[in-house]
């Protein structure tokens, strides 16, 4: 499916509504033990916006994730998608995720047309609450990732995310090495996606499947 086609059948099913956390619990971690983790929202969460800029290039659709350089940090070298906090002078989050898009990966703002969000999603790790936001550049991006915000640009193909054989699990350790974690994760371009970030792409898979008609 080419990036106008799809762009169209996402504006469409967008317009209705959205898998959820139904899709976000296919790709949640466990304790070893088995249980989920719980996190709940407090007077401290903060709005945060990402972006699943969608992208043509050689006949396929792609989208950029980042990779996070190492750092103390509960998303230090993690994958994600370009995103962050809401700041006082953004007039909404999906002005968020266009303007972190621009300063992390350099894709100025006005080569990214907007066409919709998926369900909010709350990170308990950094105490987030994240609109997951979908846009579109009908330019092929030339990516300047920020030094001190992005070691890498993954430039994943949507066709990867729809494959199941490349949803798999394996143990994660966080928090120092003291927890461990059971985690589902998409293996894209060798790159282990989970967490938060695989919870939303779970939602985005099952809106693609729809589209798809898997």
């Amino acid at each position: 499916m080419k990036l106008l086609e799809l762009q169209q059948a996402l504006e469409e099913r967008l317009k209705y509504g959205l898998p959820g956390e139904e899709a976000h619990l296919k790709m949640a971690p466990k304790s070893i033990e088995g249980s989920r983790l719980r996190f709940t929202q407090n007077e401290k969460t903060r709005a945060g916006g990402v972006m699943i800029m969608l992208y043509e290039q050689n006949g396929e659709v792609f989208f950029p994730l980042i990779q996070r350089p190492n750092y103390d940090g509960v998303h230090g070298g993690q994958v994600s998608f370009p995103g962050g906090k809401r700041e006082e002078n953004d007039t909404d989050t999906f002005h968020t995720a266009v303007r972190e898009t621009e300063e992390e990966i350099g894709v100025p703002a006005r080569q990214i047309e907007i066409i919709g969000s998926l369900t909010e999603f709350f990170v308990g790790a950094s105490n987030n609450l994240v609109l997951p936001v979908i846009g579109t550049s009908n330019d092929q991006p030339t990516f300047i990732p920020d030094q001190h915000e992005v070691s890498e640009v993954v430039e994943a193909k949507v066709t990867e995310l729809l494959d199941d054989s490349l949803v798999k699990e394996k143990v994660i350790t966080v928090a120092g090495g003291q927890v461990q974690l059971n985690s589902p994760y998409f293996d894209i371009q060798n790159k282990v996606v989970w967490g938060a970030t695989a919870m939303m792409l779970s939602e985005f898979k099952d809106i693609l499947k729809e589209i798809h008609g898997y």
